[in-house]
């Protein structure tokens, strides 16, 4: 990516900024987690050590994309703390899984261990900073990998919801929203790596991202009066041994994500660049380059 991309406000500026603001905002996410069996294994404070140290190197890294002398330096700082979000979310759903679902392969075990789908949040934060390093931002292929990495976050939304509330076999019809919702925005995102877009289907996209914007906020809203709800004689306990809080508002989070590629293939769209889907010229996901 060109230095004249990143001296400024724009997709490349705001995609950083997304994800400087979620990797600081899992924090609190992993501390309410981890705090259900006291962070019993010290591999548990991995997550927690890389959110709360990552986010001032990301701001240095952005703050040095901004002028050509220490460009550089902001480019390969994302590459490292991108490369080490991808390694740490890997390792996190192995040993997720590890706790029961290796020792026994069935569907309960996979349901009842740790959510292992969860950890993945920092495997695609890192492909995000990745990615933005390695593809030029006024490329026409640029708002397609956003597109992508969004698109991988509601099908990791879609399992997330699906073995999340199977552990109390659906008992609320309601439970099935976030299911039903995540399946029916993946469907959408697909459609602009198979067929030409229109504008009228871009309008119907930003209603769809509205959705599930508002699926989360409810479903925030549902989990936070059932922990208050609990028997726990504190506050916090009450989270921590509740439902969790804020998972949520990932809903709203992959909508901004998709919004920041659709908002520009939208603009490509008035500008007559490529319609996307098999009859754009970048109907293939494209090369990166170092």
């Amino acid at each position: 990516m060109n230095a004249r991309n990143s001296s400024g406000a724009g997709p490349s500026w705001w995609l950083e900024i997304f994800v400087l603001a979620n990797v600081a905002g899992l924090a609190p996410d992993i501390y309410l987690a981890h705090s259900e069996n006291a962070f019993r294994h010290p591999a548990e404070y991995a997550p927690l050590v890389f959110s709360l140290v990552c986010p001032p190197l990301l701001v240095l890294a952005l703050l040095a994309r901004r002028h050509p002398a220490t460009f550089f330096l902001g480019r390969w700082l994302g590459h490292a703390i991108g490369w080490a979000a991808v390694l740490l979310g890997v390792s996190g759903v192995l040993f997720h899984l590890q706790s029961q679902f290796f020792r026994e392969q069935t569907l309960h075990n996979l349901v009842y261990t740790a959510p292992f789908a969860a950890p993945l949040a920092y495997t695609g934060l890192g492909l995000l900073l990745i990615m933005n390093r390695m593809v030029d931002a006024d490329a026409a292929e640029w708002p397609y990998w956003v597109l992508l990495l969004a698109l991988g976050g509601f099908v990791g939304n879609f399992v997330f919801s699906l073995a999340d509330h199977a552990q109390d076999g659906f008992f609320y019809a309601a439970e099935w929203i976030p299911v039903a919702s995540s399946a029916f925005t993946v469907g959408f995102l697909l459609i602009p790596f198979l067929m030409p877009l229109s504008r009228s289907y871009v309008r119907v996209c930003w209603f769809v991202l509205l959705v599930q914007a508002l699926v989360g906020l409810l479903g925030l809203y549902w989990h936070v009066t059932a922990d208050l709800r609990g028997t726990s004689p504190t506050y916090f306990e009450k989270f921590v041994y509740g439902a969790p809080p804020l998972a949520p508002l990932l809903f709203p989070d992959l909508a901004i994500l998709a919004g920041i590629g659709l908002w520009l293939l939208q603009q490509n769209l008035a500008t007559g660049g490529d319609p996307g889907g098999a009859a754009g010229p970048n109907h293939r996901l494209p090369s990166t380059s170092m």
